[in-house]
């Protein structure tokens, strides 16, 4: 069960989207917040602190927070669970497995995996939905020492990151992301529910553990219009790296 602050973050979330709270408009006071959820301003404090992290709404304390966006987004701490991000959305995120297959390593898989060419991993390509609608392909690769765990969670799991953290203790620590596009093929299309050649949002992403133990790769492909990307940056912080197109 999520924490109290997360809960309420969700709800404020679901109101700003919903418009209740529009875009320059100001939530209610800390105060007023903590008595209407009946709790301290501490857990307030936390559940803005959610949102200020989103970009939703603005970062000055002592006076009444202002909205600053309403667009569903996913930041990039969220990116290693798609159904953990929903949930805290207020969205209900689906899951379904298309397709599995135990495989050598290709080229690619090993050098993301940091694995023997030729090593055995694990493919599978689960379509994920958002609110009832197909939102996203992913095509995963998961190194041979997690693929048994893998395997035994059951095809349409909402959360396999949280499946494996509760099942085996496997914390998804670390994750590095591509972000481009590409048209949609004849299978995306399908799966999607979308016209062959649209325009797709592919993130790729390597998702290591605690002490940098690769768990997977991933190319997922997100169906226009599901969510937006956030990246928050200053002079003292700066996460985003251009690069050549590959």
């Amino acid at each position: 069960m999520a924490a109290r602050h997360e809960q309420i973050a969700g709800e404020l979330r679901v109101a700003i989207d919903r418009g209740d709270y529009p875009v320059g408009g100001r939530l209610p006071t800390e105060g007023e917040l903590a008595e209407q959820y009946e709790v301290s301003r501490g857990t307030v404090r936390q559940a803005l602190a959610a949102l200020v992290a989103e970009g939703l709404v603005g970062s000055r304390q002592g006076t009444r927070r202002v909205v600053l966006g309403a667009r569903r987004s996913q930041s990039f701490t969220e990116l290693r669970s798609f159904a953990q991000w929903a949930r805290a959305a207020g969205h209900k995120a689906t899951g379904r497995v298309v397709e599995t297959a135990r495989r050598p390593a290709s080229t690619e898989d090993a050098l993301r995996l940091q694995l023997p060419t030729g090593a055995e991993v694990l493919y599978v390509l689960r379509v994920r939905g958002l609110d009832g609608q197909p939102a996203l392909l992913e095509r995963t690769v998961y190194a041979g020492w997690i693929a048994d765990a893998v395997e035994r969670i059951e095809p349409d799991c909402e959360s396999v990151t949280q499946r494996l953290l509760d099942k085996v203790g496997v914390v998804f620590a670390h994750g590095e992301h591509v972000i481009d596009t590409l048209a949609a093929g004849t299978r995306d299309a399908e799966l999607l529910g979308v016209r062959r050649g649209t325009p797709l949002l592919r993130v790729r992403r390597v998702t290591t553990a605690h002490a940098g133990r690769p768990v997977e790769w991933s190319d997922d492909r997100y169906r226009p219009g599901t969510v937006t990307f956030r990246i928050h940056n200053s002079i003292g912080a700066n996460p985003l790296v251009r690069q050549p197109g590959e």
